[in-house]
């Protein structure tokens, strides 16, 4: 299987990897079929992400499409964000192998995931940076 510079150099150095304590929003989602598990922490201040953080527990693809979504979406509005697609992630990355692809759509689905969660907040009319996101009790496989 070939990987390209770009996923080798996020699977190396991942960036924006750990957590974000009193996040504005957490999504976390997983892939039954391979394991993989991706937790994503937004921060955002007047409608803009301005921070991101993740923790995936998975093989390099996996590691390497988290890291290339925080990068993408730091510094965008919520709806900027929203519109990111595994797609958007897979290409940035110079491309997946076909049997990865799987793992770029976890990235989209836990930025997703992780809005969802601070709108969710907002809705309830809580301050999202000051209510803790809950736990979710079993993991949102896509």
């Amino acid at each position: 299987m070939e990987y390209t510079e770009q996923v080798m150099d996020h699977f190396m150095h991942p960036r924006n990897v750990g957590e974000i304590e009193n996040a504005s929003g957490v999504g976390m989602v997983g892939n039954a079929k391979c394991g993989d598990i991706m937790k994503m922490y937004i921060k955002v201040e007047n409608d803009v992400i301005v921070d991101v953080k993740f923790k995936t527990f998975g093989c390099g693809a996996a590691i390497a499409t988290s890291s290339k979504a925080t990068e993408i979406v730091k510094g965008m509005t919520i709806d900027e964000a929203l519109k990111v697609t595994n797609k958007m992630v897979a290409e940035s990355l110079g491309g997946l192998p076909p049997v990865k692809i799987h793992c770029s759509v976890l990235a989209e689905e836990a930025l997703h995931a992780a809005i969802q969660d601070y709108k969710d907040k907002l809705e309830r009319g809580e301050n999202p940076d000051e209510v803790p996101s809950e736990e979710p009790e079993e993991i949102k496989f896509v």
